[in-house]
């Protein structure tokens, strides 16, 4: 079951549990919300991330994944100074990821490597309990 937080305005947030369906639900509700925001020229992008970084939350980590969408006005607090969309995931583990190099035979360890090369910023922060993952993409024409 999905536990919808908040979806009012220009953020949009769930909790899925740590099971394997979570990553095709959160691959529908982030395409819903920003189908629903129009911003459907960025939805690839962001369903790949969104996948691979909840793939990596539901190897490594027991509990619940949060997901967040942020809708950033560029007058705001994007520091280029353009519309940006803010993408969080979230889990219960302390760790933080790893980005490292996968040789062409193997079968993960690309997950970062495409969040680094296909997002304007990415990073990881602490928080009360686990860490958050964050990319931004640059939201074209605003």
């Amino acid at each position: 079951m999905i536990g919808v937080i908040d979806t009012d305005g220009e953020c949009a947030e769930w909790a899925f549990p740590a099971e394997p369906g979570a990553v095709r639900t959160a691959r529908h509700a982030v395409r819903g919300a920003l189908r629903a925001w129009g911003l459907e020229s960025v939805g690839d992008v962001t369903v790949l991330l969104v996948s691979e970084l909840v793939t990596n939350s539901l190897r490594y980590a027991s509990g619940p994944i949060g997901v967040r969408l942020v809708r950033r006005n560029p007058a705001a607090d994007s520091p280029v100074g353009a519309a940006a969309l803010l993408v969080e995931v979230s889990d219960p583990l302390p760790d933080p990821p790893r980005e490292r190099v996968a040789h062409a035979d193997d079968e993960g360890g690309r997950g970062l490597h495409l969040v680094a090369v296909s997002s304007q910023r990415w990073g990881t922060r602490h928080g009360k309990s686990g860490k958050t993952v964050w990319f931004e993409l640059a939201l074209p024409g605003e």
